[in-house]
């Protein structure tokens, strides 16, 4: 068994616990005195974080030349989809009592809420199409572009989380993710301009 897959196990394991700890705290009522909106936000929180550490599995891999590193983006994936799901769940049940018109309300009348939906919404899908089988089945190019979803959908996250932090006039944490974000992005920016370039000058030398 390869060095990855010998890990696996823990690192998923340790990819879990955040969720374990605020889960059990809630129902411990150790999150302070409002234990429902830290559950939520907290849950939240880890879905954009691990969104942004999906996104820098590439620019590593890169930058590092550690090739290996791609093994990690779909499980990272997956676990961001998990989190961004149990959010949203949070949110239904401790929020909205699980009262499908009430959120149907909210989505409307609240434009945070709209835009967090419009990103989960997006993180299923990249979920569901993660799989080998379904990349055969979209084929490669289609795949490809259907996944570049994700920095629509990383946007839409840190959007979501600005509009949540400008209700209490807390923007530390998001002027921190947004950097990232920025980084990121611009990352894939710069390496598509260097891709095209080396394509231009290898077209003239042939």
């Amino acid at each position: 068994m390869s060095g990855p897959h010998r890990l696996a196990p823990w690192v998923w394991l340790v990819c879990a616990l955040p969720g374990i700890w605020l889960w059990g705290a809630a129902f411990a009522n150790a999150l302070g005195a409002n234990p429902a909106e830290a559950l939520i936000r907290g849950l939240g929180d880890w879905a954009l974080r691990f969104l942004l550490l999906t996104l820098a599995i590439t620019p590593m891999r890169r930058l590092l030349n550690w090739p290996t590193l791609a093994r990690w983006r779909r499980g990272l994936g997956l676990w961001t989809a998990t989190y961004a799901s149990h959010h949203a769940l949070a949110y239904a049940w401790l929020d909205m009592g699980l009262d499908a018109s009430q959120v149907l309300d909210d989505v409307v009348q609240r434009p945070f809420i709209t835009v967090g939906l419009l990103a989960l919404l997006g993180l299923w899908a990249l979920a569901a199409t993660s799989f080998q089988r379904t990349m055969r089945w979209l084929g490669g190019r289609r795949w490809q572009q259907l996944h570049k979803m994700v920095y629509g959908i990383v946007v839409l996250g840190v959007v979501h989380f600005y509009w949540m932090r400008a209700g209490k006039n807390d923007f530390a944490e998001v002027h921190w993710h947004a950097a990232v974000m920025a980084v990121l992005l611009g990352w894939r920016v710069w390496w598509f301009w260097k891709t095209r370039q080396s394509d231009k000058l290898r077209s003239r030398c042939h």
